[in-house]
């Protein structure tokens, strides 16, 4: 019922939504690990009516591509399998279906990667940390991650490098998504870096760092918005009309208060093209109002890509249909799935983005 709810074709539906379709560099096996990964991949998105593709090609400094910044080890492996660059590969498939492949990077994330090439290069002043004790590296660890600090000028450079390997590397690329603009939203009581504490001080006056006066919250703030706008420069400097979108916590409280992300602002501004919003909640009510509430702050959902997390709905193909119905009645244009690992491991959900009579 909910399959022909949502893909009824009559006077009351107006256009399809636009589909966008999340590719995860976790998922097993992974889809640069072999030429037949990479056409499967393309085969399905384009049953799936699929418009656009964000691949991961980095996380966790791990880079999916020729780097100084991340590890390319893999990589390099994955090259010397195919006997060419799998993300040029991938890239070409995709143009000849018909479908857009934007680059999506997690950025300020290490997961739980201690091992990382930027910690090694500059040691744990990078990482940002709230005002406890550390003696060792575990004591950085939020949320079961490392998360570097946005308002570290070594972490902007490097991490801008990162923007700069991939577009120069990748012509034919159609946009590139920013994951992971934010501070860490779990007891959200960061950024008491040595060097962002420094800069606050400098910048302000003030002698000390109260964590609760507006002034303090309104510089993290005013960190997370410094730091797109540098990789939305470095994005533009080497290809002016490339498609750049950043992703957008929900709700919006917890965006603006605990992640300190002003995503309305990156619209209003112009500073990126969309966001998508991560309204991974798997209750269509909370879902509902999430969606609701991103129109109220975004005027419109013009520019807002629903993202719907299909992880959390294996053995659940009729939510993911609810979901998908809800976010059609908003009014929005597009639905960003996360991710094709999830359609994979329950094709029913897959099926439910099939029809041919769209």
């Amino acid at each position: 019922m909910l399959f022909s709810l949502f893909f009824a074709n009559s006077a009351a539906c107006e256009e399809p939504l636009e589909r966008y379709l999340f590719v995860s560099l976790i998922q097993d096996p992974h889809v640069f690990s072999s030429r037949n990964e990479i056409t499967k991949l393309i085969d399905l998105a384009k049953k799936m009516r699929v418009k656009v593709l964000f691949v991961q090609i980095y996380r966790a400094n791990v880079a999916m591509f020729k780097s100084e910044v991340g590890d390319s080890s893999l990589y390099e492996t994955y090259r010397a399998n195919l006997s060419e660059d799998p993300f040029k590969l991938l890239i070409k498939k995709a143009h000849r279906a018909g479908i857009e492949v934007h680059a999506w990077l997690n950025l300020l994330s290490l997961s739980n990667n201690k091992d990382a090439k930027l910690l090694k290069k500059y040691g744990l002043g990078i990482l940002t940390r709230n005002k406890k004790e550390k003696k060792t590296i575990e004591d950085y660890k939020i949320d079961s991650q490392y998360f570097l600090e946005p308002g570290d000028l070594r972490v902007r450079a490097e991490l801008s490098g990162v923007v700069r390997e991939i577009l120069s590397a990748y012509p034919d690329l159609d946009g590139i998504q920013f994951d992971y603009i934010r501070y860490p939203d779990k007891d959200p009581d960061y950024g008491y870096t040595e060097m962002n504490m420094e800069r606050f001080k400098d910048a302000t006056g003030n002698e000390s760092v109260d964590g609760k006066s507006p002034e303090w919250l309104d510089w993290k703030r005013k960190q997370v918005n410094e730091f797109l706008e540098i990789l939305v420069k470095q994005a533009r400097s080497i290809r002016p009309y490339i498609k750049v979108s950043a992703t957008a916590c929900a709700p919006y409280c917890r965006a603006y208060l605990e992640a300190f992300q002003d995503w309305p602002f990156w619209l209003n501004s112009g500073l990126v093209d969309f966001v998508t919003l991560m309204s991974y909640s798997s209750d269509p009510k909370d879902f509902k109002k999430e969606v609701s509430e991103a129109k109220k702050m975004a005027g419109d959902l013009e520019k807002v890509k629903i993202g719907i997390g299909a992880y959390k709905f294996i053995n659940s193909p009729d939510v993911f249909a609810r979901e998908l119905e809800l976010c059609r009645e908003s009014g929005a244009r597009s639905c960003a799935v996360f991710h094709y690992g999830s359609l994979l491991e329950d094709h029913r959900l897959m099926n439910l983005l099939i029809d041919d009579d769209i």
